[in-house]
């Protein structure tokens, strides 16, 4: 087994053993704002405060239990090798960088898969009910990327157990006085004081209020952009403003155009739908993904004429085993779903409307058992049963790829500090560590590394500088001029007075960037892309329409707030995929494909992070480029054959 070269194996811990530290007394003079509370920013919240940190935290949630981390059904990955099939620190590392196609840091990589082993014992000490295998230890079970069984699991609710824990931390300090909660809070304005994040200027959801806040360093922990698609596996409240925010005081956004395409998913079912629902990759390890082999079999599906069990074995197209014989079924999320989209586009596509494959588990049931299925997958079939209305015990699940992650986001350096100093960014809110494509299990796994692991040490090495810095009242010109922009914003979003929803644009929005900045783009669509967004944004800024007032709750009003952000950030993504002359992981550029039709990458081009610069409104933002050295990994062309 390749060993590490001693500079990436021995960073972080070099990092730890030489970083500067704040003593007990001190602690309790700094003042940390983290906004998010999902595992990201509730495990970075109840770790301040249990540091002696002063903590505010804030949610748009009633409660921090309501963060979309809730939703994650699959597991979470680490690298502790109970099953012994030859898992290792360096196989999770290996696979992370490999899956997301070369891509991510090297070393922001290594040390998420170095604490990976931390977090599961930190979980297990809070009680979360992982599923246990018959000796006691932990049970785990296969994702999509990997050879070996590192995922650890709670039945379908891995996220919602795990958030669970998070919150039980949180709220023993939040009870204990160090860290101060703040519901049904969105944060709309950050506050700079001689060029440092001293602040955030949010607004109370319930009574329009604007309040200021001070903080000596501020933390971004609030999810990813992918609901700038409109149709996504993303809670509907789940919005990038708060990064896009960040962006425009001068954080730099790295790699926007990176969406993760999610190939388990039920398919749209009608044009009046607001959001879709994921079923989890660990179905994979049972179901096995087919369509028919012969175009007259899947038109008769299609028609209602047939149904897929009356499909004998020897006429289902088993194409991820056929394709891909070493991975099969657990290819990752980018290649499968490429996969999918192939078949539907050649004509082998089922359902009513040709966009579905199937998901079926007949043969586990035969080999395993019902009752087996059932313990392992119970929830997520129900789940799929009472919005499909059809068994999947009896007939087989239909999914189709849609818009989950975004692996781009804020960039960060190694210690999850922005380009804004004070300002750092966790989680999904982040571009760090997956590249151009994220595993699945990672997600929970990146949060929680970062909020537990990461931030407690780095965010103190930043503020070791700052106690001698005393808090601030608010009423500083500073807060007064970031409050007053903020009210100015939303002053002139309800002067609008239009005749058009916020939904009706905000779905046009998302039909031009699943058309020509979805699964599959080439430079003339996303030259369009571009145009018609700006047509979208004139139109938006035109014609919206706001019922209610802006001093008072008003959910239009939030989500036109963060619409207005989404249409900037569709463009901003649409650039990033025409710059990038190369397909990688979830970036698929039609031009950039090898005969097989898979990703074709330029190596020599594009072995950087796209890191764009705001410049001013209706400005050409610019780019910067963080070149992407690989001391570790060698450069190949993915295969999972």
């Amino acid at each position: 087994m390749q060993r590490f070269p001693k500079p990436i194996a021995q960073k972080w811990e070099n990092y730890k053993a030489n970083q500067k530290l704040v003593n007990p007394a001190n602690k309790r003079k700094l003042d940390i704002i983290v906004v998010g509370t999902g595992l990201a920013g509730a495990s970075a919240a109840a770790s301040f405060g249990e540091m002696g940190f002063n903590v505010k935290v804030f949610t748009i949630q009633d409660s921090p239990r309501r963060a979309h981390s809730i939703a994650a059904q699959g597991g979470i990955n680490a690298a502790k090798n109970y099953p012994n099939d030859g898992d290792s620190i360096y196989r999770l590392f290996y696979d992370t960088v490999k899956g997301g196609d070369y891509r991510a840091r090297e070393a922001n990589v290594h040390r998420l898969a170095e604490v990976s082993n931390s977090i599961i014992d930190q979980c297990v000490a809070q009680g979360v009910p992982f599923a246990r295998e018959y000796g006691g230890l932990l049970d785990n079970r296969s994702f999509g990327g990997a050879q070996v069984s590192r995922t650890f699991y709670a039945k379908g609710q891995t996220g919602q157990q795990l958030l669970l824990g998070a919150y039980q931390a949180l709220m023993r300090q939040v009870n204990a006085g160090s860290v101060k909660l703040h519901t049904r809070n969105e944060m709309v304005e950050i506050v700079m004081v001689d060029g440092k994040a001293r602040g955030i200027i949010s607004r109370n959801l319930v009574t329009g209020k604007l309040e200021r806040h001070f903080g000596h360093a501020v933390v971004l922990a609030t999810g990813g952009y992918g609901n700038t698609f409109f149709l996504s596996t993303n809670a509907m409240g789940s919005n990038g403003s708060a990064a896009w925010k960040a962006y425009k005081k001068g954080a730099m956004f790295a790699n926007p155009c990176f969406a993760q395409i999610h190939p388990t998913c039920i398919p749209v079912h009608g044009e009046f739908q607001s959001k879709l629902t994921l079923m989890s990759e660990s179905l994979r390890n049972d179901g096995r993904i087919w369509v028919p082999k012969k175009k007259e079999d899947a038109e008769a599906i299609r028609a209602g004429k047939l149904k897929p069990t009356e499909i004998a074995e020897e006429d289902r197209d088993y194409y991820l085993e056929r394709r891909y014989p070493a991975f099969g079924n657990l290819v990752p999320r980018d290649v499968a779903s490429r996969a999918a989209k192939e078949r539907c586009d050649a004509g082998y596509g089922v359902g009513t409307t040709g966009l579905a494959v199937y998901l079926d588990f007949k043969s586990s049931i035969e080999r395993l058992g019902r009752d087996a299925i059932e313990a392992r997958y119970g929830n997520l079939f129900q789940m799929y049963e009472k919005i499909v209305d059809d068994n999947p015990y009896e007939t087989p699940m239909m999914i189709y790829p849609a818009i989950h992650y975004t692996m781009g986001g804020i960039w960060v350096d190694y210690e999850l500090q922005t380009t804004v100093p004070g300002l750092f960014s966790a989680g999904e809110a982040n571009f760090s560590d997956h590249g151009a494509n994220r595993l699945g299990a990672s997600a929970l796994m990146q949060g929680l590394a970062d909020g537990y692991f990461v931030l407690p040490y780095t965010v103190q090495n930043y503020l070791a500088d700052d106690i001698a810095t005393p808090r601030m009242t608010t009423e500083e010109k500073e807060f007064e001029e970031a409050e007053k922009a903020a009210k100015s914003h939303f002053e002139k979003l309800m002067d609008i007075k239009g005749n058009r929803s916020v939904d009706s644009i905000h779905k046009e929005l998302g039909l031009v960037m699943w058309d020509f900045v979805g699964m599959a783009r080439n430079k003339e669509g996303l030259e369009q892309a571009i145009e018609k967004i700006q047509g979208i944004k004139k139109e938006f800024w035109s014609n919206v329409r706001i019922p209610g007032s802006e001093e008072d709750m008003n959910v239009e009003l939030e989500k036109a707030a963060r619409l207005a952000d989404f249409i900037e950030i569709g463009d901003l993504m649409a650039r990033d995929a025409l710059h990038r002359e190369e397909s990688c992981g979830g970036h698929f550029r039609e031009e950039y494909q090898t005969e097989e039709g898979e990703a074709l990458r330029q190596d020599d081009k594009f072995t950087y992070t796209g890191c764009w610069l705001f410049k001013g409104e209706d400005q050409k933002p610019e780019l910067h480029k963080e070149e992407l050295k690989f001391e570790v990994v060698k450069l190949v062309q993915r295969n999972y054959k």
